[in-house]
């Protein structure tokens, strides 16, 4: 892995890609959707801040638990610009995720526990069965076969 030495500042989208492990596509488009920023020089290359690669960390350690990118963009914009991502700006962000994470579990409980049965009776009934029809939503909305 190449050494940047402390006097650089700044890293290039190489550099960033080959210290973080992430691919220089994922970093443009972490980019393009928010998460990190660059600037650019007189000859239209990006260069990003060493906070960068922290930010990138943050990434994806909280993609890696489910946590959708705008979740994830959002946390990063409560961060002063400029700023690795700390310890305990983790546990605070991550605080606020716990309670969707618990709902998400129980949702892969329930389907984990209706998958058991469905493959049981193999029916997949748009009628009886959980998985395809969860409490009977296109019942409600909808008469004769949509699907």
């Amino acid at each position: 892995m190449p050494q940047i030495p402390e006097k650089i500042h700044e890293l290039t989208v190489g550099q960033l890609s080959a210290r973080s492990g992430v691919a220089v596509s994922a970093l443009h488009f972490y980019e393009a959707k928010g998460l990190i920023a660059s600037r650019r020089t007189a000859g239209n290359q990006r260069r990003y801040s060493r906070d960068a690669l922290r930010r990138v960390a943050f990434v994806r350690a909280a993609q890696r638990v489910g946590i959708p990118l705008a979740s994830i963009r959002d946390a990063l914009a409560q961060l002063p610009e400029e700023r690795t991502p700390n310890r305990e700006d983790w546990a605070r962000l991550s605080q606020a995720w716990r309670a969707e994470l618990d709902q998400r579990i129980t949702q892969l409980g329930r389907l984990r526990d209706h998958l058991t049965d469905c493959i049981g009776c193999g029916c997949l009934s748009l009628e009886n069965c959980a998985l395809s029809n969860p409490d009977d939503v296109f019942g409600e909305r909808l008469t004769g076969s949509r699907l």
